[in-house]
């Protein structure tokens, strides 16, 4: 019987979760662990909650993809984010996918809002601009070319 009481709270915590922020499926077991909850419990809420269509690492990684793109991040460190919290790298690409040709045109605004319109000469200044560039996750090649 007090088995029965448990689950509808751990859906109750998840679903809390869910109404803040869209979560992965790895996120929302880690934080259901943490708070005390039975491994096998978790496992049955969060495949109703998938089933429910309450909860998707799809569109999951579709929202965390785009708010990373906002706050001025670049794929290489989006996939890194991504995979951390658990997301297969399918889902991944299929979120990623629609970026494939702006990521030079992002770069760029980038660098522009950070350091201003003109493209120094001197080495030091390109060299502190792709080490800014390449920690937000833009591949060093699509760097190099920006300042060539």
């Amino acid at each position: 019987m007090a088995e029965t009481r448990e689950k509808p709270a751990v859906r109750k915590v998840a679903m809390d979760l869910l109404a803040r922020r869209e979560h992965s499926a790895l996120e929302l077991q880690r934080k259901l662990a943490s708070r005390g909850y039975a491994e096998d419990e978790i496992d049955v809420v969060l495949e109703g909650l998938q089933s429910d269509r309450l909860q998707s690492d799809e569109r999951f990684a579709e929202v965390y993809s785009h708010s990373r793109v906002e706050a001025g991040m670049g794929p290489i460190r989006i996939r890194h984010e991504l995979r951390e919290r658990g997301v297969d790298d399918s889902l991944i690409e299929s979120a990623l996918a629609p970026l494939a040709g702006r990521w030079d045109e992002l770069m760029a605004a980038q660098r522009v809002r950070r350091f201003g319109a003109a493209v120094p000469d001197d080495y030091a200044a390109r060299m502190k601009q792709a080490r800014f560039l390449q920690n937000r996750g833009f591949a060093a090649d699509s760097v190099m070319r920006l300042f060539r």
